[in-house]
């Protein structure tokens, strides 16, 4: 049985199988989230494996150990930057989502963690990006998959759209 919850947690202190990283095309260390990840997993091993990828496109994901994290394995997930809403970017975060749930299948995790991808620096808007999360996430576990999904917000505001909209009917 699968099931898709949201808790104010730093997602370096995820004890999922998995835990996202929202990254950039390049797989480099940013800051924000990405920041937090290559600290808390050790930041040269880290960088050293993305290093040996070389590169994700925007919608996709790659795949690394988790090293000093209490998660077996980082996915490193490409969002959109945000434009206007008119250039894909929805189906390119939908797809950063997807990807990031197959490859935990894959790997045969059973728990994943996400922070809410392209909603911080990459501009996208927060109540849009949660509706495009919930729905790649519901429609995943939809097909028979069965993985355990926790969001990892920081703060109030956001968890409480986050729950307000995980609570919603499915479109």
């Amino acid at each position: 049985m699968s099931s898709i919850q949201i808790e104010k947690i730093s997602i370096t202190d995820l004890e999922t199988d998995a835990i996202v990283n929202a990254a950039n095309e390049g797989l480099w260390a940013g800051g924000g989230v990405c920041g937090a990840i290559f600290r808390a997993a050790g930041h040269q091993q880290l960088q050293d494996a993305c290093d040996k990828i070389g590169h994700c496109d925007t919608g996709s994901a790659v795949i690394t150990p988790g090293f000093r994290l209490k998660a077996k394995f980082i996915i490193h997930a490409v969002g959109p930057r945000y434009c206007d809403g008119q250039h894909d970017e929805p189906k390119q975060l939908y797809g950063a989502y997807r990807r990031s749930l197959e490859l935990a299948v894959e790997n045969d995790c059973e728990s994943i963690g996400f922070p809410l991808i392209s909603a911080g620096i990459f501009g996208y808007p927060a109540k849009q990006a949660w509706q495009v999360a919930i729905q790649a996430c519901r429609d995943f576990t939809e097909e028979g998959n069965t993985i355990n999904i926790v969001f990892a917000v920081l703060d109030d505001a956001m968890l409480r759209q986050g729950q307000e909209i995980l609570g919603e009917e499915p479109a």
